[in-house]
């Protein structure tokens, strides 16, 4: 999406402060932005920018001498919260999918952002190996849940077994998991149902994702909803006869401009009082980029208030059996904490504060220690909060976000589990690497207007 102007005016008040703080620090720039007071004098240019624009309903609190001064740099966008990042993808760059005919060939080594990571081979940017470097070396995330791409079972880059592979690289002996896998399901494709079964009776599920956009024959509808009975409704109910309680629908974010409609969250609040019993993780939580974010209207529902309207419509009750995921949302929108600020309030206060669940959407993006230190030094200020009944994001409620909400719906014992973390073969590798370590945490896309036309291109074209 187009920056604003004071999006753009933001980034260059943070490339000017950055360049100041690299100077007086002594640093080369590389080395001062990939550090926490480079984070910090970031964060601080753009709240500066925002606030002096009246755009005040988002701040990021930050201490002016962060940016020079390491230790208050830490306390605004360190910590030591449990984060739980329950939306990872990864591909496999050797596997039988990369077929010239295979669209996600093209989408891997053109459209994602991290695909210019500098790998002589693009798909190799999302390996399992870099995975590991940017998520549990370079991050402070400490567990996650590895998911899936809409494909047919030959096109997936990802298939369940690569998952599983890579579930047991991460994971140690001690009795320690560190990655928790979903299994895919595309209902309209043959065979879809004993694949769940066959992916349930294979190891303890996470959960299933299914992506309600995606059709596999071109000549069909372009997705489904989750109450439809020849599609929705049988993915439901084999997944509460195999006991998976998780169902997660990638809601928002069009793939693209084929089955766009499905992408709304009418069904959410429907399937939600029919089936009490399951747990429906809106993944991206309805978002559309396209919207922006404003106070809720229920007169204009698309994105957040399209979900928001489900559930009311529905009589779900905020920290009932639907829970709403950040990837790729927060990431977009922290380059805009006033629309930060009225996403983040809107689910809180209406899917809930026990149920908004910590995702990142990595690695499409690379290491996602960026979005983790802005939600840090987030705030939605006070007067929206008295407006629109948004609650104040206190440390208790931060902690509950990042981790806490992740861990009860996915059912670990995160008190249990920290202890463990350190001291387990991962912990302790992150303990000597971090001394010595080399994060590279640029952001990646298009960089001139060539580049710019031709993810537009490819984007219009995907079909997956």
């Amino acid at each position: 999406m187009p920056l604003q102007p004071v999006e753009r005016q933001a980034n260059q008040a943070a490339q000017e402060l950055t360049e100041r703080g690299a100077r007086r620090s002594g640093m080369a720039r590389r080395a001062y932005l990939a550090s926490a007071c480079g984070a910090a004098a970031t964060l601080l240019a753009f709240d500066r920018v925002f606030a002096a624009a009246g755009r005040t309903g988002g701040r990021y609190v930050v201490e002016p001498d962060a940016a020079f001064d390491a230790q208050l740099a830490q306390a605004a966008v360190g910590g030591d919260e449990f984060i739980f990042d329950v939306q990872l993808h990864h591909v496999n760059p050797n596997g039988p999918w990369r077929r010239p005919d295979n669209g996600w060939v093209r989408v891997l080594s053109e459209g994602m952002p991290y695909s210019k990571c500098g790998d002589s081979d693009p798909v190799a940017c999302f390996s399992r190996e870099r995975l590991l470097k940017d998520v549990f070396l370079d991050s402070d995330t400490s567990v996650a849940v590895l998911s899936h791409v809409p494909a047919i079972q030959a096109n997936a880059p990802l298939t369940h077994e690569d998952a599983i592979a890579t579930k047991r690289a991460i994971d140690v002996l001690d009795g320690t998991e560190r990655l928790f896998l979903h299994a895919a399901v595309n209902p309209a494709e043959p065979g879809a149902m004993e694949r769940m079964e066959a992916h349930a009776r294979s190891m303890k599920l996470a959960g299933f994702k299914t992506y309600t956009q995606f059709d596999p024959d071109p000549n069909g509808p372009g997705g489904f909803w989750l109450d439809d009975e020849k599609l929705g409704l049988p993915l439901i109910e084999q997944a509460r006869r195999l006991g998976v309680r998780n169902i997660c629908i990638h809601k928002g974010f069009p793939l693209s401009r084929r089955g766009v409609q499905f992408a709304g969250c009418r069904d959410i609040g429907v399937v939600a009082r029919r089936y009490p019993d399951m747990n429906f993780i809106v993944y991206h939580s309805g978002f559309l980029p396209a919207r922006g974010e404003r106070a809720y209207d229920p007169a204009n529902p698309s994105g957040i208030d399209d979900l928001v309207n489900s559930l009311q419509a529905n009589g779900i009750a905020p920290n009932s059996n639907v829970y709403a995921e950040l990837g790729s949302t927060w990431r977009y929108v922290m380059r805009n904490p006033n629309d930060a600020a009225h996403l983040l309030g809107k689910l809180l206060r209406q899917v809930g504060p026990d149920n908004v669940l910590w995702g990142t959407d990595s690695i499409w993006y690379g290491s996602p220690q960026d979005q983790i230190q802005a939600f840090r030094a987030f705030q939605i200020a006070p007067d929206l909060q008295e407006r629109h009944g948004y609650p104040a994001l206190t440390p208790e409620l931060k902690r509950k976000m990042f981790g806490l909400n992740g861990a009860r719906v996915y059912g670990l014992d995160a008190s249990a589990l920290r202890p463990k973390l350190r001291k387990d073969p991962l912990g302790r590798a992150r303990a000597g690497y971090l001394p010595h370590a080399d994060p590279r945490f640029e952001t990646y896309g298009p960089r001139d207007r060539r580049e710019f036309l031709a993810f537009k291109r490819q984007e219009a074209g995907s079909h997956l």
